[in-house]
């Protein structure tokens, strides 16, 4: 353990070192790790893959570009979870370290990657919305489909070049610079630039959101004030309370989630943590998990179309149940008259 003292050294960069950051000391730790990341991981896999498919089977869906922007939130979000699942548990749990700076570099990069196109599929979505209901006149226009893939394109080359620049030569190893505490090879100059965009990710998701909310407000005053008929008033003002509550779902779920990760990191740049904070680090970073299992049902489930969508492919596989069931019986019930003639 002695070279776990020299911690702050920028010179640590040999694989063994790496057990340094293996902080779950006890089996408890390891399996409470191993069942969080495997439950959030199986579930984020089967609720997101259920998605992309009722937004690809459904013509009505796949071709409008907000449903664009939801399935590639959808595709990174199992991105997500199967790198970072597989590489932390095998880490944290399995305290494997048989691969090299370079292949750890390339996981990670994999994990940035998946994680910053989740919240930059957000922020596309929410941008949507704050076009939808600012200039609704003028969205179709401006939100076309072209536009949507370039949008999508921009954003996973941008999302996995900023992710891969460690690897390329962007850490303490090849620098000689300040190493993080909480993940190996990395430097703490990457690690701030890279919290920082996250950050300006979160605040523009907010403030997209923060508007969409204070314009539902606006259009429910302004048929209070001009006294636009009942009927269709409460119709409006369940769109809007549906609506808010949506949004205020969104923005606790995505600060909640992510808040503990980034307090830790921008600490870790300023102070020295402890093994108590590094532990409690690696359960957070399972919240960002988390995150990607209930962005689909905040979503995606809650749209009227995908929930149509969704009770029309239970249906049907009732009634493929029922069928498969019901066959057997008719056909000992053919069989039984058969032999009775």
């Amino acid at each position: 353990m002695d070279i776990c003292k020299t911690h702050e050294n920028a010179s640590k960069c040999s694989a063994s070192t790496m057990e340094c950051f293996m902080v779950l000391s006890t089996q408890a730790q390891k399996i409470s790790i191993a069942t969080l990341c495997g439950l959030f991981g199986t579930l984020c896999i089967f609720e997101n893959s259920l998605v992309l498919y009722l937004i690809f089977s459904s013509p009505g869906t796949r071709g409008k570009p907000s449903y664009l922007f939801i399935s590639s939130l959808a595709l990174a979000d199992i991105l997500a979870s199967i790198i970072f699942v597989c590489s932390f548990v095998n880490f944290h749990v399995f305290n494997e370290t048989n691969f090299s700076k370079e292949m750890f570099l390339l996981q990670l990069g994999g994990v940035n990657t998946s994680f910053s196109a989740s919240l930059s599929s957000l922020l596309l979505t929410a941008l949507d919305r704050y076009i939808s209901i600012s200039r609704p006149s003028e969205y179709k226009l401006l939100m076309t489909r072209k536009r949507a893939w370039m949008a999508l394109g921009v954003l996973w080359v941008t999302c996995a070049t900023i992710a891969s620049l460690p690897l390329l030569g962007w850490n303490c190893c090849t620098l000689n610079s300040t190493c993080s505490e909480l993940f190996p090879f990395v430097d703490d100059n990457y690690l701030s630039s890279w919290i920082c965009l996250i950050m300006v990710l979160l605040g523009c998701i907010v403030y997209a959101y923060a508007h969409v909310l204070w314009r539902a407000h606006q259009h429910v005053a302004y048929m209070e004030k001009h006294h636009v008929q009942v009927g269709k008033q409460n119709t409006r003002m369940r769109m809007d309370v549906m609506l808010a509550k949506t949004l205020v779902m969104v923005l606790t779920v995505l600060v909640l989630c992510w808040s503990p990760v980034l307090v830790l990191m921008i600490y870790s740049i300023f102070a020295k943590l402890s093994n108590h904070l590094r532990k409690v680090f690696a359960f957070c970073s399972t919240l960002c998990l988390l995150n990607s299992m209930v962005n689909p049902i905040i979503y995606a489930l809650r749209s009227k179309e995908l929930s149509s969508s969704l009770r029309r492919v239970f249906s049907q596989f009732r009634r493929q149940l029922k069928a498969s069931e019901e066959s057997p019986e008719a056909e000992s019930t053919h069989k039984s008259s058969v032999i009775e003639t």
